[in-house]
This record gives structure tokens, C-alpha cells and sequence, in this order.
């Protein structure tokens, strides 16, 4: 007799995971790397056992969270004028973004942050200066926006094809400039406070989940 927890899971059964996931993050209950990771594992899970490993610590049951309204144009800003300017760490997202640098430095790093949108909104504007960006690999990226004797890019491991990832979008106009988009392969690694989660996975499975998605991706 198979044990329910080896049943095959359904790719039905993966979105209602990957939508409770965005109703957490929403709840403040996940960081977009938490989300972004876990939304990964639920497409690559295979079995409801792997499902119910990523939802274990989350409320069940929860009703869908409803999206923050935009309020016209309102932005949350972050300014540097010959200086640096830096937002790491725990923080909350809940609105638009904006980051001016004029011959000085912004830092945005996005990785742990509470994000309470379903789209993180950024306007990127680089006046001889360096605006970085760092966000989780496996997010999407929407960067759009001009470029005049600067630079603007992403250098990020996005989600595969048809994945339902969370998305920071990026308007950027950089004029002697740089704004740059980063994942976290990119720069200096994140420590995970999920660690202790894929440790449980270990345990359970005898390997990590990316070690089975790995194995999955080469057929085996």
C-alpha cells in the first residue's frame, strides 16, 4: 500500500502550494528569498510529501491575500547626493520604490525583505552614479527604461519558463550611470534563515531539495 505522502503530486496540486506561499509573503510570513526559494521547491516537488514539507511552519487554510492598493504615485524613496545610501536587512516593502544617485551610491538589497505587493515596483534613476539592485536568484526580472553613456543590466538566475515567481520590475534611466540588477549568485551570498528547513529536508530525505531537482533535471 503507498504511503499518502509518496502519492504523486499534481501540477494543481503545486500552484494551490505556490498560491499559499504569495499568501504568507503577502502576511509578512516569508522574505522574498524564503518565497522565491520555496516557490522553486513546489514546482520540482513530486510528491505531496515534499508539498506538505513547504507549507509545514505556514497556516493552513489561510484565505487568499488581497493586494496592497497603489495609491497613485506614491514611492517610498532612497537618495544619495555625492554619498552612499543602503537599505539590507529586514525590511518591509508595501509600496513603490524609488532610488535617485547622483555622483553617489544606492543599495538595494531586496533579499530579505517583507514584500506585502505581488510585484516589487522600481523607479531607478542614475545621474553619474551606481545604483545596485540585489535580489534572490529564481525571481523574474521586467527591466525596461534608456541608457545614455551608462550602463543598465541584469545578472540574475531568473525562474524557469511558465514558473509563477515573484517579479521586480525595474524602470530605469541611467545618464553617465550604472543601475544594475543582481542575484544573489552575484554577490556575497545570503546566510538562509530557512536553513533549519532544508536541514529538516536532509533529514527526511536523505538530500536537499536542490540536489533532487538537480537529479531531476539530468533524468535520473
Amino acid at each position: 500500500m503507498t504511503d499518502a505522502g509518496d502519492v504523486r503530486a499534481s501540477d494543481a496540486e503545486r500552484e494551490a502550494v505556490v498560491e499559499l506561499l504569495r499568501v504568507a509573503s503577502v502576511d509578512g510570513r516569508l522574505t522574498l528569498a524564503e518565497l522565491t526559494d520555496r516557490t522553486e521547491a513546489a514546482y520540482t516537488a513530486t510528491t505531496h510529501a515534499e508539498l506538505a514539507l513547504l507549507t509545514q511552519d505556514l497556516p493552513e487554510g489561510a484565505a487568499p491575500a488581497p493586494l496592497q492598493p497603489r495609491e497613485g504615485r506614491k514611492r517610498r524613496w532612497f537618495t544619495a547626493i555625492m554619498g552612499d545610501t543602503k537599505r539590507r536587512g529586514t525590511w518591509r516593502i508595501d509600496q513603490e520604490l524609488g532610488a535617485v544617485a547622483v555622483m553617489g551610491d544606492v543599495l538595494l538589497d531586496l533579499r530579505e525583505a517583507e514584500v506585502r505587493t505581488d510585484t516589487v515596483e522600481i523607479l531607478a534613476v542614475s545621474v553619474m552614479g551606481d545604483i545596485k539592485i540585489i535580489v534572490p536568484d529564481g525571481v523574474n526580472i521586467d527591466l525596461d527604461g534608456v541608457a545614455i553613456m551608462g550602463d543598465k543590466r541584469v545578472d540574475v538566475e531568473e525562474a524557469a519558463p511558465g514558473t509563477r515567481a515573484p517579479v521586480v520590475r525595474v524602470h530605469a534611466y541611467a545618464v553617465m550611470g550604472d543601475v544594475k540588477v543582481l542575484g544573489d549568485s552575484r554577490v556575497k551570498p545570503l546566510q538562509r534563515r530557512w536553513a533549519a528547513w532544508r536541514e529538516h529536508w536532509r533529514q527526511l530525505h536523505g538530500a536537499d531539495w536542490g540536489d533532487e531537482r538537480r537529479s531531476l533535471d539530468r533524468g535520473h
